[in-house]
């Protein structure tokens, strides 16, 4: 329980583990959220000519012989309490704290896992120009962990494609946490951001002067 009130808490500094699969571009940087909002490259975004099967998503999974598909792997690795793995890696049992809704979960059917900065987002940020490689490396990314989160459905659904301009988690104390992990995992796959999310990010950001931002962008 208590690895569970730290994630739901979240602490002020943001963590991001070391990448195995893309390589690192350069060592881990860590900044003040305001500064990193400000890192941000601006861009006019564009969906013309998005598909989501660009993105090829699960793969084998960050370790191929475990039998595990990448979504699986994502809500082992987050449960709080961890599932019995059966055959053909069928989860069962388990719990998983929820942190956008703040909800308890207690069925792995009950998860979606979020890409933290949505399939379409990335494509109109930037990833409209990536090889096929490093997009399907951007769609099964366990190399920071916070790219890729297991959250409710319901709340996953509601979010959507939406970047924070349109939405924000509707539990309130922890914008400062999901506003960093956008931009850490927008910094890490130097993705741009247009002026209306700019302008909300760091709305956000005014209002968390001890949140801080660790990112290591990665090369593909």
């Amino acid at each position: 329980m208590l690895k569970a009130v730290l994630r739901g808490l979240a602490a002020a500094s943001l963590i991001v583990l070391p990448l195995t699969v893309p390589a690192s571009a350069s060592a881990a940087e860590t900044l003040p959220l305001s500064e990193a909002v400000a890192g941000l490259p601006l861009g006019t975004e564009s969906r013309d000519g998005y598909d989501r099967d660009a993105f090829r998503h699960w793969n084998a999974g960050a370790n191929p012989s475990d039998g595990c598909n990448t979504r699986a792997e994502v809500l082992m690795s987050e449960a709080v309490e961890p599932p019995a793995v059966g055959s053909s890696c069928r989860l069962t049992g388990g719990s998983w704290w929820s942190y956008y809704d703040q909800v308890w979960v207690t069925s792995a059917s009950g998860l979606d896992i979020d890409h933290m900065v949505p399939l379409a987002e990335s494509w109109d940020s930037g990833a409209s120009a990536w090889t096929a490689q490093r997009r399907e490396a951007y769609a099964n990314d366990q190399g920071a962990a916070t790219s890729l989160v297991a959250v409710t459905a319901r709340s996953n659904r509601s979010k959507a494609d939406q970047d924070p301009a349109q939405w924000l988690p509707p539990a309130a104390d922890v914008h400062c946490r999901y506003v960093a992990e956008w931009v850490a995992t927008k910094l890490r796959w130097s993705l741009t951001a247009d002026e209306a999310e700019v302008a909300v990010l760091r709305e956000v950001a005014a209002g968390c002067p001890d949140q801080t931002v660790t990112y290591e962008p990665v090369a593909y």
